[in-house]
Parts: structure tokens; C-alpha cells; sequence
């Protein structure tokens, strides 16, 4: 899922400031900064920030705890069935939308049916790719009917048929795209914050303005009523430093800055209420294939090469472990210590670039370098200047225009962060670049690339799985479609007191779990 980089801007609203934290105050609430949802759907989501919102809003089938243990949610078991091209996930009994209506086995088909909508699909609908007749009724070639997502609601089960094996799929269902929502939740009201607004997760938002978000407590929560009856996610900061206004006692929970956090930890007050938190993530380069010169492998090898990607990683992140060796980031289960990543020869970049046939840079046409922002694009530029000859030009946009760029027409060259839907190495892979993937931004396509990711998903047995996913990154490292530059790291100051705080990678935390020490 791809990551916002953009500062949080704003004011706090007056109502949500005060000289004392807001769990020692009353015991019922906590102010928690966040980044500003673009949506609430889950079946529109595409970035991180947007997904760590809804997942308070609406409950999938499992969830990953902190230590990445798969956990039941809305289902209480699955099974494996027909070696493993079968899940059958049986739902808790009694489960009801926080309206108190019953949520049954078809809200969750319908709902992940809406993922895969071809008149409106999701940006992660490739999640889905390996269910039965979905990639046919996403294409508008077949009909819902015909995807092998099935509820039966006397047995209160949900059976999902896949084109193969995929023991990861109940992981992949743990994201917030798939989130379980009410019937009707294609009318847009039905996503406004206020009393109206029915959700399945542990909070329903009933207030937002500028700068906050107010959530209550959902009663009918399947695990019980939350032990904090509101919550504001506080979503901009008027420019304030997120350190500043924890201080004050204005926040309870706060990411900061790597940076920030190398001087917290020394802080008498501050460094006892620093915390580490994990980030499956990975920054990264890529080139539109469909747009001259980048269809010439031979181009794309030579800007790997050009470049010293560890080292402009080495002058922008404080910690080596941060430095990119392949797509794929430590703490995914699976994951090889090969390296990965173009190695750094300008000679040879140099050769590959005159036999492309712009033998010092001359004839090269204008490129520009599209970007969100971030801390690289200036030593990347100079890079490719000095060393190929050939000028780039560097273009920061707004995130959301830039992201909307990325979906409907991709940039020569840009930028992406992209935080784990779930915990393997295929959303990192298949999911980022396999052919007609949806996230897929660079249009590259490659047979043998994509046989790999099949067999992969096909293995019984890690040791294969992990042999084909080594030679899907070897396809990657050569053809260069992709450049890995660095891995995310996370830090946050939480309140002394506030229990169940914990970020498991995959961005945000489960406001469902917080609570008050007494």
C-alpha cells in the first residue's frame, strides 16, 4: 500500500488541547496524531495513511498482532481445503454492524466483490487475482456470480476457491481493503462521520473538521465495547513540531521523526516515552517502460548502474539496517539477505548507455522525475549528470495529484513508498510488478518474471517458494523496471500509561486495543 511522505500540517482544534494528557484527565479518551484519511472506503484505499483510519472502521475476517502472528477478527477459524485452493472461513456467531443489524457471510462477499468492481476497482484489487473468475469479472468479461467467493449463511461460512494454492491468503484478507462494510455503503452519506455512519470495527467516526476526526466506541464490537469510549485522531498541526505539542500534553500517541528520535532517546522526560516502531516498507525508483527511452532495458541498466544508490541512502538515513538490498524489507517472513539491488559500475553505465545508442548522453531526450518529495532526488540528479551526461529534471507534486498521476498516467521516472499489505514477499514482487497488476505503475512486463511468482505462490514447501522468489528479484535486479533505495523506520512517543500502543508494520495502531493503566 503505498505510503503518504507528506508533513502533517495544521492546527489542533481548541476543544482537543489542554495542559494534561487526556487519558489522566478522564480515563475515557485519547488523542492520537495520524496522518489525514483521503477516504473512508475500503474498497477505494490505496495509501497507508487512508488504511490506518478505516481499519478502526471496519473489521476484516483476521488481523496480524504486533509480533505478525495471524489472529481470527470477524472469523473465528478457516480451513484449508482441496490443498489448499479452498478457504472456508467460519464467522463468529452474532456478529452484528455497530447499528445493531446482523453481519452475515454475504456482507463480507459483497463487500470484497466491491474490490474487484470493474466499474470502479480498487487500487489493490490485484489482492483478489488469485480467487476464481475474479481477474475475468474485473476485466468485465465475466460476472459476480462467477467469482469463486461464496456465503453460506445457514453455516455462517465464507468459501473462497482459488486458482491455486495460496496458504497466505487469510493474511492477505487482514488488510483494511478488506474491511467488512453495511449494505448501502455505495451511497457516499453512508461514509459521512455522524450518527448515521455503521461500521463493524471497534470505532465509528461520529464528527471530523480540519484538523480531527472524534470517534466513539462501537457497543456491538465483536470483542466486546472498547475500553476508551472516544478517541480523536488528531490530523494536522498547524505546522507545530509533533514533539512540541506531546510535550504540552496535547497528544498522546505521536509518530516522529528518525531524526527526531536519535535525541529523544537521551531525553530525560521524553526517552522513557519513545518507542520503536516497526515499518515493512520499502522506497523506491521506478521507470515507465511504455515511454522512450525507458522501453530499452539497456537505458534502465545503465541509470542502476550510473547511480551509487547505497550511498546517497547511507547520506539520507541514520541507520545502515535502513539501506535498501533488494524490494523486499527485513521483518518479512521469507525474505533473502541476497543483494538485490543495480550494482553500482558507471563505466559500465556508461557502455550501456552508448550502445542504447546515446554514447555520452548525446541525443538523450528531456526526462523529468516526478516525485511526492523525498530526500533523494537531488543526489540522484547529480549522479546522472556527472556520470551518463544526460540531464533529468526533478518535479515535485502534491501528494494526491501525484498519486492519481501514478494511477492514470505514469511519469518517465518516479518515486513510491510502499508499506506491506501483509507480510510476504509476494506484495513486494507479484503485487508491485507483476504483468497487469493494478500497482503496477511502470507497465512492465516480464514471462519469466511472472513464472516465477507462480511457482512461488504454487510451492508446498519454503525452501521452494524462497528459490522461485530469489530468481523473481534476480529478473529485477537485471532488468531494472525498479531501483530499492532504502527501508522505512518508525518512531512514536506514547503516553506513560497508554497500554496497547503497538504497531505491528503495516502502519498504524489498533485503537481497539488501547487502553488507561489503573
Amino acid at each position: 500500500m503505498r505510503r503518504r511522505l507528506a508533513v502533517l500540517l495544521v492546527a489542533l482544534i481548541a476543544g482537543a488541547c489542554g495542559n494534561t494528557p487526556s487519558g489522566a484527565s478522564d480515563g475515557g479518551t485519547a488523542r492520537i496524531l495520524i496522518g489525514n484519511p483521503t477516504t473512508f472506503d475500503p474498497a477505494i484505499v490505496g495509501d497507508a495513511q487512508s488504511g490506518a483510519v478505516i481499519n478502526q472502521f471496519f473489521e476484516p475476517l483476521t488481523s496480524l498482532d504486533p509480533s505478525l502472528e495471524l489472529r481470527p477478527a470477524l472469523a473465528e477459524s478457516w480451513r484449508m481445503e482441496e490443498d489448499g485452493r479452498r478457504i472456508v472461513f467460519h464467522l463468529r456467531p452474532n456478529l452484528r454492524f455497530s447499528d445493531g443489524t446482523p453481519l452475515r457471510a454475504a456482507d463480507v462477499v459483497r463487500s470484497w466483490l466491491r474490490v474487484i468492481d470493474p466499474k470502479q476497482p480498487s487500487p489493490l484489487a490485484t489482492l483478489l487475482l488469485d480467487v476464481r473468475g475474479a481477474r475475468d469479472y474485473l476485466a468485465g468479461q465475466g460476472s459476480a456470480g462467477g467469482v469463486g467467493m461464496t456465503a453460506d449463511d445457514a453455516a455462517n461460512e465464507v468459501v473462497v476457491d482459488l486458482l491455486r494454492p495460496a496458504t497466505d491468503f487469510p493474511a492477505i484478507v487482514a488488510g483494511s481493503t478488506f474491511g467488512v462494510v453495511p449494505p448501502g455503503i455505495d451511497d457516499s452519506r453512508g461514509l459521512q462521520p455522524g450518527d448515521a455512519f455503521v461500521g463493524s470495527g471497534g470505532y465509528r467516526p461520529v464528527s471530523a473538521d480540519a484538523s480531527s476526526i472524534v470517534l466513539a466506541a462501537n457497543p456491538e464490537y465483536w470483542a466486546g465495547r472498547p475500553a476508551l469510549s472516544n478517541i480523536t485522531l488528531v490530523t494536522e498541526l498547524g505546522g507545530m513540531s509533533p514533539v512540541a505539542v506531546f510535550e504540552r500534553g496535547d497528544l498522546d500517541y505521536a509518530p516522529v521523526s528518525v531524526f527526531d528520535a536519535t535525541w529523544i532517546a537521551y531525553d530525560q522526560t521524553l526517552g522513557p516515552q519513545l518507542r520503536e516502531t516497526p515499518s515493512l516498507s520499502t522506497d523506491y525508483y521506478g521507470f515507465n517502460v511504455e515511454i522512450p527511452p525507458f522501453d530499452d532495458e539497456r537505458v534502465r541498466q545503465a541509470f542502476g548502474a550510473a547511480v551509487d544508490w547505497r550511498r546517497i541512502a547511507t547520506l539520507a538515513v541514520p541507520n545502515p539496517a535502513m539501506i535498501a538490498t533488494s524490494m523486499v524489507p527485513p521483518g518479512i517472513p521469507g525474505r533473502s539477505d541476497r543483494d538485490a539491488v543495480p550494482k553500482h559500475d558507471p563505466d559500465a553505465a556508461r557502455a550501456l548507455l552508448a550502445d542504447a545508442g546515446f554514447p555520452g548522453g548525446r541525443g538523450f531526450p528531456d526526462v523529468t522525475l516526478t516525485t511526492g518529495g523525498n530526500d533523494y532526488d537531488e543526489a540522484v540528479v547529480k549522479e546522472l549528470r556527472r556520470e551518463l551526461g544526460i540531464t533529468v529534471h526533478p518535479e515535485v507534486m502534491d501528494f494526491d495529484a501525484y498519486f492519481e498521476r501514478l494511477d492514470v498516467d505514469a511519469p518517465a521516472m518516479w518515486f513510491l513508498s510502499w508499506v506491506a499489505d501483509y507480510p510476504g514477499r509476494n506484495d513486494f514482487l507479484g503485487v508491485l510488478l507483476g504483468t497487469g497488476a493494478s500497482n503496477n505503475y511502470g507497465n512492465w512486463t516480464s514471462a519469466e518474471f511472472d513464472a516465477a511468482i507462480t511457482d512461488a505462490g504454487a510451492a508446498t514447501g519454503e525452501a521452494a517458494a524462497s528459490a522461485a522468489y530469489d530468481r523473481a528479484e534476480d529478473v529485477v535486479q537485471r532488468d531494472v523496471p525498479v531501483i530499492p533505495v532504502s527501508y522505512g523506520a518508525g518512531w512514536a512517543l506514547s503516553r506513560e500509561g497508554l497500554l496497547g500502543a503497538s504497531e505491528n508494520g503495516l502502519g498504524g495502531i489498533r485503537l481497539a486495543d488501547l487502553g488507561w493503566r489503573r
